[in-house]
């Protein structure tokens, strides 16, 4: 699957057993189980544990025993419950990027829990995920905005001006005037099915296909994507 921003995921990752190297009040910390240290990564060395967030609800991953159960040394299991997310950016690497484990991820999504909306003010905000370095997600797509185009599909508007489409949130008018484009929408060229964008888009409009993604992505606030 190629991931897209705006899309909405269901993650989860089976329990597997680990051991724990350190606590504290804030952070287990495990010897990770599913990277190994990568030998001919330049200037970095990992030593094989990765410490998960007692304090962020938006922590992803889980011990069985609870941490509060758990004395260093001690044996435990490390997974993902299910659970919902959405995907606020992309990075893809090329090569693959080195960060002193393998398999080295060509692929980063971060990501924010379900009710969260990204906060661009925010200096930190999300979870970085790398779907083709090792880990065993599951990753089962929930919703996608504008799933019957493909980026880089240009479309005309009911009112006669064209836009590109790279994304939900990033439309780029070609009269260089801002705004959303008004359905009904007709494919000028691109990868999607012309058929698709016009049934699609035969009702309703931009601000029903937000408010389509808020629901799934359980912003029930209102919140905008950004």
């Amino acid at each position: 699957m190629a991931y897209r921003v705006g899309d909405v995921l269901r993650i989860s990752c089976p329990f597997t057993p680990t051991v724990v190297t350190s606590i504290d009040d804030f952070y287990l910390t495990v010897r990770w189980p599913w990277w190994e240290i990568d030998p001919d990564a330049e200037g970095l060395r990992w030593n094989g544990n990765v410490a998960l967030d007692r304090t962020d609800p938006g922590e992803l991953y889980a011990s069985d025993p609870p941490a509060l159960d758990l004395v260093p040394g001690e044996a435990c299991r490390v997974g993902i419950p299910a659970r919902v997310i959405h995907v606020v950016n992309v990075h893809r690497y090329d090569p693959p990027q080195e960060t002193g484990w393998l398999p080295r991820p060509s692929l980063s999504l971060l990501v924010l829990p379900v009710g969260e909306a990204p906060d661009p003010a925010a200096e930190f905000q999300g979870t970085s995920i790398e779907p083709d370095a090792g880990v065993p997600f599951t990753l089962e797509p929930l919703f996608r905005p504008y799933a019957f185009l493909e980026p880089g599909d240009d479309v005309a508007d009911a009112g006669g001006r064209a836009w590109r489409f790279d994304g939900p949130w990033t439309w780029a008018a070609y009269d260089g005037a801002g705004g959303v484009p008004t359905w009904p929408l007709a494919l000028l060229t691109g990868k999607a099915d012309p058929v698709a964008v016009r049934t699609a888009t035969a009702t309703g409009g931009h601000g029903a296909e937000v408010a389509r993604w808020r629901r799934a992505a359980g912003l029930h606030d209102g919140a905008q994507p950004h």
